[in-house]
Order: C-alpha cells, then structure tokens, then sequence
C-alpha cells in the first residue's frame, strides 16, 4: 500500500513515522527546514514510548511527484484543509483513501466538499507531540491513537484493511461504533478550553481555580452541546461530566494548541473551533453567546496572523 502523509507537525510526523519505522511505502510532504533535514537526515522520532529514526520513501513539497497514494493521512491543521484538498486532488485515485486526523468537527464536511465523498474517511487522534527542531518530532505525553471509521460507520473491507495496517505499526486504533459522536467528544473538550485559553493566556489549570471562568467554561460547553444536538449528534450531560473530569485532570502549565498559536500570533484553529459553534448556532437557531463573546474577542487578532502569515 502506498502511503501519503500530508503534513510532518506533531500528528503526522509521529503517526507517518510509526508506519515508515514498521517498513511501509510512506511519503511525506513537508517544507522548509524542516523538509531538508528530512530529506538530509531522516525523522527523528523521539517518544515516551521509544525512539526511533526513519527514512521515508519519499519526502517533498510537492504532492506531484509522490506515488499516487492508496491511503492519505492529513497531518495538517482544520483551517488548511480546503487547500490542500485542491492540491491533492490531481493525486487522487478511484480507491484513494483520505483520512482526517486533525481536531474540528466539520473536516469531513470540508474535505467532501472538495473530493469525491466515496474517497474521504472520518477520523481523529489523540497524541501530544511537536516538532522540536527540523527533522525531529518530540511524543511527550499521552498514549497516541487513531480513531477512524466511515462517514456511516459502516464496517467496510477497506476500514478493516486500514485497521490491520495500524495493527502492523503498533498504532492503537478503534472503529467506534459512531465516528461522528467521538469526533465531537473531542471537539467539545478542545473547544471549550482552547478559545478561553487564547483569551485569559494562561494555562488550564489557572482558568479552573477561578469560579468565574470554571463557569465560562461550562457555559461554553453547554452551547457547543446544543449545537451539537441539534446536528443530531448524541451528545449528552454524562459527555459534558467526562469534559470536565478531563479538564479537572490536566496537569499545571498545560495549554491547548490552538491557544499556544494565538499566543504566538500564528493563524489558528478559532474560525473552526468557537468560530464553527457560533455560525452553526446562527444558521440552526440555537443561541451561543459564550462562544461568541469568545470568538469576536479575539477575531481581530486572528485576521491580523492570517495576514502576516
């Protein structure tokens, strides 16, 4: 099977280097300093789990000049998905798999609004990790997995296929019983904390101990859930508990990504995270103040990081 990895952050990089380290045909596409070292040296992978060093089939910037690729991992951050869906359509075949793994709730909307809905997957994972310097991704916490499955969470032979392949590398993986239900279990715990991190800029554990924001913070929760309902998602109070216990146990100095890029005046995930909940309430009759309060906050420091970046 060949193997594209769109993107060598934190996600890619550790689960592209997981399936080259188990002797799969994996590319990757990369760029900049990061790319050469790539290229130079190989991904250096170093995790809680283990160390180890690869070299893939492939890396590059251009998707090009990459195998056309039986399975598409993307690596890449929420906001990036309609391009690289234009640019990875040229490569895409009849039996392509392209399979989302990064945080939001409408990737598969995105990505199917772009390719052909037979090709596109739903996904997502669980992992901390980053690049610490080009050409080496650093797994600091968490035990990484990969949650996939069709968008009507069907058990499909290529689904099983996939399954068998992330056996083979030593990823943990599950097929849910409904992908889409998991998927806004995460966002609900990423979008509650990452929009108010970006506001306060502190880390979690500050925003908890004090009253007011623990409150915001549920009250956040609370919108996204009825938005999420009303997308006939079967999101209930025992998931707004599970959120919070989560949230409760987070270490001190823990931030959200999407908060750290905020911080650092990188564009981020805001229009797909409390952006996202705002226009879906707007356009599904469900109020979202707290959301909204949070995103036109700090929508004008996002346009700004669009623009320098």
């Amino acid at each position: 099977m060949e193997i594209l990895v769109y993107g060598i952050g934190g996600i890619g990089g550790y689960f592209g280097g997981k399936l080259a380290n188990a002797g799969l045909n994996v590319s990757m596409i990369a760029r900049g300093e990061h790319l050469k070292a790539i290229q130079k040296h190989g991904l250096e992978v170093e995790s809680i789990n283990g160390n180890f060093k690869v070299k893939p089939k492939m890396a590059t910037s251009n998707v090009a000049e990459v195998p056309k690729p039986d399975l598409v991992i993307l690596g890449i951050k929420s906001w990036q998905i309609p391009s690289v869906a234009k640019e990875l359509k040229p490569i895409i075949g009849e039996k392509t798999m392209v399979l989302p793994l990064q945080n939001g709730a409408d990737n598969y909307e995105k990505l199917i609004e772009v390719l052909p809905k037979k090709n596109v997957l739903a996904g997502l994972c669980f992992v901390v990790s980053f690049i610490e310097k080009p050409g080496k991704i650093k797994h600091t916490a968490f035990e990484p997995k990969i949650t996939f499955g069709e968008s009507d969470n069907s058990q499909s032979d290529r689904i099983l296929k996939i399954h068998a392949l992330f056996d083979k590398a030593g990823i943990e993986n599950s097929i849910p019983k409904n992908i889409q239900l998991e998927i806004w279990k995460k966002f609900l715990f990423i979008c509650t904390v990452s929009g108010i991190g970006g506001l306060t800029r502190v880390s979690i554990d500050k925003i908890r101990e004090s009253e007011y924001l623990f409150e915001m913070m549920r009250n956040t929760a609370k919108e996204i859930i009825a938005v999420g309902k009303a997308k006939n998602i079967p999101l209930t109070d025992k998931h707004l508990e599970m959120v919070f216990e989560i949230i409760n146990s987070q270490p001190k100095g823990n931030t959200a990504s999407t908060q750290r890029d905020i911080m650092q005046g990188k564009p981020s995930e805001l229009e797909n995270f409390n952006g996202y909940i705002v226009k879906q309430g707007k356009k599904l009759g469900v109020d979202t103040p707290i959301n909204r309060y949070i995103y036109e906050c700090l929508k004008p420091m996002e346009e700004a990081a669009r623009k320098s970046g």
